[in-house]
């Protein structure tokens, strides 16, 4: 048990809050005290901007000696710090200073350094009134906060010293995964970056468990509510002054002069927590805003509780706190759909009053609606912030008086929207009774943008060709399975002349002198030709077997001034396929937003030893914030002195992952065997299934081999598998249970050996991956197409925004990919001799989903081996049929192989064979390595928020003096 060695005595232990000149009541200092160390005294001079120094010195609150910029923060302080936060802000007992103890102590001594700058950053941007850019998603991919934090401060060698003065080791504290000090915060996939600078905002919801905890058990996964906010979480400061109502249910009302009034239904309160992220050598700090939902302590039904009907007492109150319960909620049910929902609402409406709350103070006496996009820009991650638009519109309309064309204006200008999917399930359709239930309002405007949709494609493409209008229009609505509006409808069934006037009009000048009667055959041809002139065909007749619905993906176009895909090959899907038809029409909304990952984290932190080695050779730690330097690299590929030192940083880092993966799971691999990789979300298009098929054929030909043979034949591997599959996806957990039982069998196969491991690492996150990826040597990005709608995609087209194999690539392993997403850019960049391709190509597909709807496609022999061998029960007991059985037939829900195992594994398991090939030569692989990391550079997310900032916030960086 580790005891501090000094006392805290000699540090404060009274510090107070006051109003910073009552300019800004979110900006606070602390107040100068008897108790306030010299020590401290200079970390606190240190963080403060220059212009609040020299404020301060006036105020007398610090000495002109004090302000110097020649303190610096200094291990000595740090530990005064952490001992301080370790006695006066406790989550723990006092009497030892244990793992869990030291970790919160010391973010919370992070924390300090971090709020300062947060509150100069903040102060400055409301002083300035610049225009910022805000953010939402549903989810962010935070991972473990320390480390980042620290590293971006540089007070890492500082804080290491701190701590061995207190009797731990940072990576201890920091990274001690069985003692889980910090776990990682379970807010799901996305991110943020305020390294460069940009005046930016993140919004979120705050879950209070997350997406689910993993655990693999003999059943295959199981799922637990995650714990991550179970001792708190000291990065986070509740703003409890900052809250806004958000309503569900009701109806509205027209009140005086036709504004419109949402009433009744059930009220709920967002509350603001914030999470502040710093910038790498930079003072810029931005913020991430989480929403946690609660009501008003007088919905607590105290009369029911007393009479004993406890759950009636708090159902209010459960109501309200289950919106923020876990990511992604199920929604096979009514409950689970309206949840889902709720979330969606109430991350739009809490963060959009917050925003324009805080334009509306900025701009003080000289507030102007119509300047309102010059000042805010709003992007939309995905579709599920996609209610934005209409909350927006709302707002503008019901609450701050606007006009209806103003606030359409004001919203257009406003919001953008990044597209990550083509997938069905990614592009949202809501109930519309649904949400005329839960959002009455809302429902009311998305009508009217609709209603302006369909004028604007009208003007479009005009009424004279109606099949084309119909089709237009069929594509392109916001609302699906609806019949037109009256005043459309209208306006499309009346021909511009009436066919009985202009063939009256015919007769008139044709007639002659001697007239004659017609006969009855040529009356009946001249009505039915007038009856054919007049006949409009129908436009949308909705189906009343087929539900009514919202298209999400369409409101997003329609409302929003621009639409990006993240990777080129998917952004062109996007303009050409999902939305061609909006394309056409607005083709200067439509950009390509290649994803990027920051170096900060990926390299320079998860992979200290690369980082040293590529400094060494570029010349300086320029890379970390221009990573156009790593291109450096190319010209020393095949230098030896690189190549050794490279290989040798390589196999320190997989001696680590082996640890990692005993102490996770208690297998033990060879750390001199190949590490191939694939980590990622389970799902079928990902094709986890094809790699485990990859690797049963191996393991059946090892088994058919001598010892001699296999060790002549094969590169011992460690194949690792880790993601989690939805709760309810049953296909998906399928795959994980074999997955698990083939590594089984493999693993205690003892003629195999350490010639073949199969490891899955459970409960997959971001701190999983900055252990498992500087030690990986191949890593798998292998999607297939996945939509019948869009037939003409390649194997490439499903995956748009992935970036786990950036991540991969940067840290100088090799991919074995299809030509999907940013794998095409890579291969680009990389060199197509260093990526590792196969699969079916976009051409083809149409083809072989033809040729299989016909019952021609005929499997390779090898393929139908494996099948064989899997059903012959080699890997236990568990009935596989369902699995095998969807990669046979030819049509029908799950089956015909919809993701194209069967066609891709003879390819995919003769790229393999390259593999092999490649890795006995270690000259040959060490330089692919060292390439795939030069040719990385194109990858930072720094790349990606420029071309966001330039091209669609349109917003400048913002340097605090």
């Amino acid at each position: 048990m580790a005891a501090l060695p000094f006392s805290a005595t000699s540090f404060h232990s009274t510090f107070t809050c006051f109003n910073y000149k009552a300019r800004n009541p979110n900006l606070f200092f602390l107040k100068k005290s008897s108790s306030f160390t010299f020590s401290r005294r200079k970390f606190f001079i240190k963080s403060v901007a220059s212009d609040q120094r020299q404020d301060l010195k006036e105020e007398g609150q610090i000495t002109e000696e004090a302000s110097l910029d020649t303190f610096v923060l200094d291990s000595a302080s740090i530990a005064s710090s952490i001992k301080y936060h370790s006695e006066f802000t406790p989550s723990f007992a006092p009497e030892h200073f244990e793992l869990p103890k030291a970790f919160k102590a010391t973010a919370e001594s992070v924390r300090d350094s971090l709020i300062i700058n947060w509150n100069a950053t903040y102060a400055y941007y409301e002083k300035i009134n610049v225009k910022q850019a805000y953010y939402l998603s549903m989810e962010y991919l935070q991972g473990r906060a320390l480390l980042n934090a620290i590293g971006n401060l540089e007070l890492t060698g500082a804080y290491a010293e701190a701590l061995k003065k207190l009797g731990h080791n940072l990576e201890d504290v920091a990274r001690e995964f069985l003692a889980d000090q910090e776990p990682d915060a379970a807010l799901g996939n996305g991110g943020l970056g305020p390294t460069l600078n940009y005046p930016a905002w993140g919004y979120g919801l705050r879950y209070k468990f997350g997406l689910f905890k993993q655990y693999i058990t003999k059943d295959g996964q199981e799922e637990v509510a995650e714990n991550w906010l179970e001792i708190g979480n000291p990065w986070e400061i509740v703003r409890n002054d900052v809250s806004y109502p958000v309503k569900f249910y009701g109806e509205v009302i027209s009140g005086p002069e036709g504004i419109k009034e949402w009433v009744g239904g059930e009220d709920i309160t967002a509350v603001a927590y914030d999470v502040p992220i710093p910038g790498y050598k930079s003072k810029t700090t931005i913020n991430l805003r989480l929403w946690s939902t609660k009501v008003a302590p007088e919905k607590f039904d105290l009369s029911a509780f007393n009479a004993g009907d406890h759950a009636k007492a708090y159902s209010a109150m459960k109501n309200a706190e289950k919106i923020c319960y876990i990511l992604y909620p199920g929604d096979e049910s009514l409950e689970g759909k309206t949840l889902r929902l709720k979330q969606q609402y109430t991350l739009c409406s809490a963060s959009l009053q917050d925003i324009i709350a805080r334009y509306e103070r900025r701009s003080g006496e000289f507030l102007n609606w119509e300047i309102f996009p010059e000042k805010v820009a709003v992007q939309m991650n995905d579709t599920h912030p996609t209610l934005c638009i209409p909350e927006l519109i709302r707002i503008l309309i019901d609450v701050k008086g606007l006009s209806w064309e103003q606030a359409w204006n004001i919203t257009q200008r406003t919001v953008a929207y990044t597209n990550h999917t083509v997938l069905p399930e990614a592009l949202e359709k809501w109930s519309l009774e649904l949400m005329e239930k839960l959002l009455p309002r809302l429902v009311e405007i998305i009508k009217m943008i609709d209603e302006e949709l369909i004028q604007t494609i009208i003007d479009k493409y005009g009424t004279e060709d109606l099949d084309l209008l119909q089709e237009k229009l069929k594509q392109m609505r916001i609302l699906d399975n609806i019949e037109l509006p009256e005043s459309v409808a209208e306006m499309i069934a009346q021909p511009e002349k009436s066919s009985v006037e202009a063939i009256e009009s015919t007769e008139e000048d044709d007639v002659s002198d001697e007239e004659t009667e017609p006969t009855a055959e040529e009356d009946e041809l001249e009505e039915e030709e007038i009856e054919e002139k007049n006949e409009v065909p129908p436009i949308i007749e909705p189906d009343p077997k087929l539900p009514k619905l919202v298209r999400m993906a369409n409101l997003c176009v329609a409302g929003g001034y621009a639409v990006n895909g993240v990777a080129e090959i998917h952004s062109e899907i996007v303009k050409n396929e999902v939305f061609n038809d909006f394309y056409e029409m607005w083709p200067e909304k439509f950009q390509n937003k290649t994803n990027g990952v920051t170096p900060r984290r990926w390299i320079l932190f998860c992979n200290p030893d690369l980082s040293k080695i590529i400094t060494k050779w570029t010349g300086s730690e320029g890379w970390v914030v221009n990573t156009e330097k790593l291109v450096t690299l190319r010209k020393f590929a095949d230098n030896e002195d690189l190549q050794s030192e490279w290989r040798e940083a390589k196999r320190r880092n997989k001696v680590k992952v082996a640890s990692f993966l005993r102490e996770k799971t208690g297998y033990i691999v060879n750390p001199e065997a190949m590490f191939d990789v694939q980590v990622k979300r389970i799902h079928e298009y990902k094709r986890q299934l094809l790699n485990i098929m990859g690797i049963v054929y191996r393991y059946k030909k090892m088994k058919e081999m001598s010892h001699e043979e296999r060790k002549a034949s094969f590169v011992p591997r460690v194949c690792i598998f880790g993601g989690k599959a939805f709760a309810t996806y049953v296909q998906a957990k399928r795959i994980v249970k074999f997955i698990t039982d083939v590594g089984a069998t493999v693993n205690h196969d003892p003629e195999i050996g350490d010639l073949l491991k199969v490891v899955f690492v459970p409960d997959y996150n971001v701190s999983v991956a900055e252990m498992l990826i500087p030690g990986s040597e191949l890593s798998q990005h292998i999607s297939s197409l996945a939509n019948t709608l869009f037939q003409l995609f390649s194997t490439a087209g499903m995956e748009a925004s992935g970036t786990s194999n950036m991540k991969f690539a940067m840290n100088g392993c090799i991919l074995i990919g299809t030509l999907d997403g940013a794998n095409v850019e890579i291969r680009q960049e990389v060199g197509e001799d260093n990526f590792f391709l196969f699969g079916a190509e976009a051409h083809e597909i149409a083809g072989l989903r033809k040729e299989r709807a016909e019952g021609k496609f005929v499997p390779d022999p090898r393929f139908e081996e494996v099948k064989a061998y899997v059903r012959s029960g080699v890997f236990g007991p568990y009935n596989y049929e369902e699995l095998m059985g969807s990669l046979e037939g030819n049509e029908g829900y799950g089956r015909a192989d919809y993701f194209l195992v069967g066609k891709d594994f003879p390819s995919y398991i003769e790229c393999q064979d390259q593999v092999d090939e490649a890795y006995r030569d270690q000259k040959r692989w060490t330089k692919m390595s060292i390439l795939n990391t030069a040719g990385s550079y194109k990858f930072s997310s720094d790349r990606t928020i420029h071309e966001y900032a330039r091209d669609i916030w349109r917003i400048d960086p913002v340097v605090l003096p």
